[in-house]
């Protein structure tokens, strides 16, 4: 079986890109200052909007992770991805149906909905619905 891209439960784009630093304070202000990279206690915020429904503003996050961070356990890989996703439970359902090996955990925010999978190789993957205003 494939996974259908057709219905609800699609990713939509990137939402982030994390990856740990021995010293990540340094790090963040070299990227600041060699690339012009604006950063925030959550990271760098770059915003914009989808190509098929141009009023809807999305948003992708870069951000730079200590070391020593457990946020990406268990998986022992030096950065994470985050997919947007239009239907967080569709999504996963999706994962589901095609073995992906899905953590039980869930986040809701402010901002969106979370959950997590793994792929073959047991690298961590953020899943965020964003909610329509940021």
């Amino acid at each position: 079986m494939a996974f259908d891209t057709s219905t609800p439960g699609r990713i939509l784009g990137i939402g982030g890109i994390f990856f740990k630093s021995a010293d990540d304070k340094a790090l963040g202000t070299w990227y600041k200052n060699a690339l012009g990279l604006p950063s925030s206690p959550g990271g760098t915020m770059f915003h914009w909007r989808e190509r098929e429904s141009p009023n809807t503003e999305r948003m992708t996050v870069w951000s730079i992770f200590p070391s020593k961070s457990n946020y990406f356990d268990p998986s022992k890989s030096p950065f994470m991805i985050n997919y947007i996703v239009d239907d967080l439970d569709a999504f996963l359902k999706k994962c589901a149906a095609e073995k992906v090996k899905i953590d039980p955990k869930r986040q809701d925010a402010s901002y969106g909905r979370f959950a997590w999978i793994y792929d073959p190789d047991g690298n961590k993957i953020e899943l965020w619905q964003q909610l329509e205003k940021l």
